[in-house]
C-alpha cells in the first residue's frame, strides 16, 4: 500500500502543474481589467498605470506565471486585490460553510440513494422498484435551483418551518448551523442521490444474480441477509466509487446553492472575484478545488482495498 500511495502522490504533481498552468491563463487572458474595476471609472491612466506596477501586471505573461509557480511551492496564494487580506486567508474564512453544505449533501445523497437502490433492486419489478426509480430518474432531471426555490417557498416562505436563507457556524451554534443547512443540504444531495441509487440498484441486480447469492439462498438464509450481508459488500466497491464522483460534483454543485441560500462560502467568494477581476482569489479556489478532486479519488482508490480484500495495491 505505501508505494502505491507514493506514487499516487508523486502522480499529482504533474497533475497540479498543468491545472496552475491553465489556471493562471485562462484568468490573466479573458478581457477585463482588474485595476481599472479596483480604482473605479474617475482614475487617471497615471493611477492606473501606478497600480498595475504594484501589482506586477505590467510585466510580461511569462514572468507573472513563473513569479506565481515559485508563490504556490511556497505556500503563498497571493493577495486579494480587493478583499486586502492574503487569499489563503480568505480561503479559510470561508471554507466551513462549503465543508459542511458539501458535507451534509453527502449524507443525504448516500441516506436516500444506497436505501433505495437496495431495496429496487431487491423488489425488482414490483411497484417499489418503479416508484423508487421514477423519483430518482425527476431527481436527475430536475434542476438544482429551481427545487432550491420550491423547498425555500414552501418550507420557509408558505409553513416557516426552516429559515429561507443564511448561515450559522456550526462551532458557535450548532443547533442553528443544522436548520440554516437543512433545505440546502437537501436540495443539493437529492439530485446527486438519484445518480446513486440507479448505480447501487445496478450492481445490487448485477451481484444478486451470482451463483453464490444461489447458494446462499439454497441453504436457507433469510432474503434480507442475503441481500444486506452477502450481495450489499460485494456491490459497495463501484457504489463507493460513485459516491467519490458524486463527492466531486457536490463541490461544483454548492456554487449555485450558496447563491440560492445566501451561504458565506467559497462559492460566493469565487463568484464575487470574477466579478471583480480578482485574479488571486480566482485562482486560490481553483487550485484547491482541484486539490480537493486529486484527494477525493485517492480516498476512493484507497477505500477499494478495505471494502474488497482481493484489491490489492503493490
Amino acid at each position: 500500500m505505501a508505494p502505491y500511495l507514493l506514487r499516487r502522490v508523486l502522480a499529482v504533481i504533474p497533475v497540479m502543474a498543468v491545472v496552475v498552468t491553465i489556471v493562471f491563463l485562462l484568468i490573466h487572458l479573458i478581457p477585463g481589467d482588474p485595476v481599472s474595476v479596483m480604482l473605479g471609472p474617475d482614475a487617471t491612466p497615471a493611477q492606473i498605470q501606478g497600480t498595475r506596477q504594484a501589482l506586477g501586471l505590467d510585466r510580461p505573461l511569462y514572468e507573472q506565471l513563473l513569479a506565481f509557480y515559485a508563490r504556490v511551492l511556497r505556500g503563498d496564494l497571493g493577495h486579494s486585490y480587493f478583499l486586502d487580506r492574503p487569499v489563503t486567508r480568505a480561503l479559510a474564512e470561508r471554507a466551513e460553510p462549503t465543508i459542511v453544505l458539501m458535507l451534509s449533501a453527502l449524507l443525504v445523497a448516500v441516506v436516500i440513494g444506497v436505501p433505495s437502490g437496495i431495496v429496487a433492486a431487491a423488489h425488482r419489478g414490483s411497484p417499489w422498484d418503479r416508484g423508487l426509480m421514477l423519483v430518482s430518474l425527476l431527481g436527475v432531471c430536475v434542476p438544482g435551483f429551481w427545487l432550491s426555490l420550491n423547498f425555500i417557498y414552501f418550507f420557509a416562505v408558505r409553513l416557516r418551518w426552516l429559515p429561507a436563507a443564511g448561515y450559522a457556524s456550526v462551532l458557535t451554534d450548532p443547533v442553528g448551523a443544522l436548520t440554516y443547512m437543512v433545505l440546502p443540504a437537501v436540495s443539493l444531495g437529492f439530485n446527486q442521490s438519484a445518480l446513486i441509487a440507479r448505480i447501487s440498484r445496478s450492481c445490487m441486480l448485477e451481484v444478486l444474480q451470482q451463483d453464490y447469492i444461489r447458494t446462499a439462498r439454497a441453504k436457507g438464509l433469510s432474503p434480507r441477509v442475503v441481500t444486506y450481508v452477502h450481495g450489499f459488500r460485494n456491490a459497495l466497491v463501484p457504489v463507493v466509487a460513485v459516491i467519490g464522483i458524486t463527492t466531486a460534483i457536490l463541490i461544483g454543485g454548492a456554487v449555485v446553492t450558496e447563491i440560492v441560500f445566501n451561504i458565506p462560502g467559497l462559492g460566493r467568494l469565487i463568484i464575487s472575484a470574477i466579478l471583480r477581476r480578482d485574479y488571486p482569489v480566482v485562482q486560490g479556489v481553483v487550485l484547491v478545488t482541484a486539490a480537493a478532486y486529486v484527494f477525493i479519488n485517492l480516498v476512493v482508490d484507497v477505500l477499494y482495498a478495505f471494502i474488497d480484500p482481493r484489491i490489492r495495491y503493490d
